[in-house]
């Protein structure tokens, strides 16, 4: 039976609030004069939150499938593909059918246009997430069978596998290049941080070490509270360093110094890790109280349709404004991001409300998250951030 780990929980929910910050940053971007301070907070301070999902993922997978269990790896996919694949499909569709219906092309939907959509996550900017993912439950016996070597010396496994991490992202990053003259070579490599879940292995391993090991790491974390709280400061220190510097000191525009200082970076990597393990300190010490965890709580529990369905909010919420006249000013960005979580959230809650009735329609749009409740997984189950 799965484990219930509140502070797991609320970091899904803050990460939620993260990525949200992070396409809104984005949106910002329309203000020649951007904030350059408000677009550090919103695509800088928040760069753990996407590879954190996968710490949060391994952790729950991990809970549910130890490694030194059996595992049928037949019904455990068909599990995952009704949560993840099955939604990631249909959400592709529409936003598809969406940018068709704007463009007014309907005759691209040719087959190898829906093969590389689909293969590379190209349908909306968020949904290569899902596809990191299934890779990921799709080579769970490698993870499971990596899992036992490096829980035998787990500090040193994972310091020499955050250092693989480290020069696979720096090179993948900064020196590959996409100029094969086979088309699909070019796009293989093009799209290949859509899809290769190797940008990934450490903080998703070191989510399955958590899991295995909870107690141990636990204790470990409250232990070095102290060491944490400083490498975390650091790491983020490192990042916006970087960040002003190329802004101020090299002449990057604000969307060059993002590309460059991104969570695939080393100090990207670094500071992905020193997150992690100050949230969970810091959450298991003192959780959220009052509004703030009543907040994160949501977040957690309906982080999967605000997940899907935030950027489609996002694109009318663009056009409303626009339509207003406002520019786009810090205090409209503010209210961007928060009428963004409020409308996604609304949007979590009504399918929830909706799957009693259409439970066919809320496994299509929104997986297996119909059966959640409360926040509490059921045995063998997890939603899917």
């Amino acid at each position: 039976m799965s484990k219930r780990v509140p502070a797991i929980e609320y970091i899904r929910g803050l990460a939620m609030l993260g990525v949200v910050g992070i396409h809104t940053g984005a949106y910002s971007l329309a203000n020649p004069d951007v904030n350059i301070h408000l677009f550090a907070l919103l695509e800088i301070f928040t760069r753990f939150t996407v590879p954190i999902f996968f710490f949060v993922s391994a952790f729950g997978l991990f809970c549910q499938h130890k490694s030194d269990e059996p595992l049928d790896y037949g019904r455990y996919f068909l599990r995952r593909s009704r949560t993840v694949l099955l939604p990631y499909l249909i959400w592709s569709l529409l936003y598809m059918a969406r940018a068709s219906w704007l463009s007014g092309d309907y005759w691209q939907w040719s087959l190898p246009y829906i093969v590389e959509h689909f293969l590379f996550g190209l349908a909306s900017y968020q949904l290569y997430f899902l596809v990191i993912l299934i890779w990921f439950y799709l080579l769970m016996p490698l993870w499971r069978a990596m899992l036992p070597r490096i829980l035998a010396a787990p500090v040193r496994n994972l310091t020499i596998l955050l250092v693989l991490q480290i020069a696979f992202n720096y090179y993948s990053s900064y020196h590959v290049h996409a100029d094969s003259d086979n088309y699909y070579i070019r796009l293989a490599f093009q799209h290949r941080m859509s899809y290769l879940p190797f940008h990934y292995i450490f903080i998703f391993l070191f989510g399955a070490v958590c899991a295995e090991r909870l107690d141990d790491c636990l204790a470990f974390f409250n232990r070095h509270l102290q060491a944490i709280r400083l490498f975390f400061a650091v790491t983020l220190g490192g990042m916006l360093g970087a960040y002003y510097w190329l802004l101020l000191g090299e002449g990057y525009i604000p969307v060059q110094a993002v590309d460059t200082v991104h969570q695939l970076n080393p100090i990207g990597v670094l500071y992905t890790l020193a997150a992690a393990m100050f949230l969970v300190a810091s959450f298991t010490r003192r959780p959220p109280s009052g509004n703030f965890a009543a907040l994160l709580d949501s977040l957690s529990r309906y982080s999967y349709p605000v997940y899907l369905v935030h950027p489609l909010v996002m694109y009318y919420l663009a056009d409303l404004l626009a339509a207003a006249g406002l520019a786009v000013t810090v205090p409209v960005v503010l209210f961007f991001y928060i009428a963004t979580i409020a409308a996604s959230l609304s949007f979590g809650v009504a399918l929830e409300r909706a799957s009693r009735f259409q439970p066919l329609l809320c496994l299509l749009v929104g997986g297996a998250y119909q059966a959640r409740s409360k926040n509490i997984p059921e045995p063998k189950k997890k939603a899917v951030t």
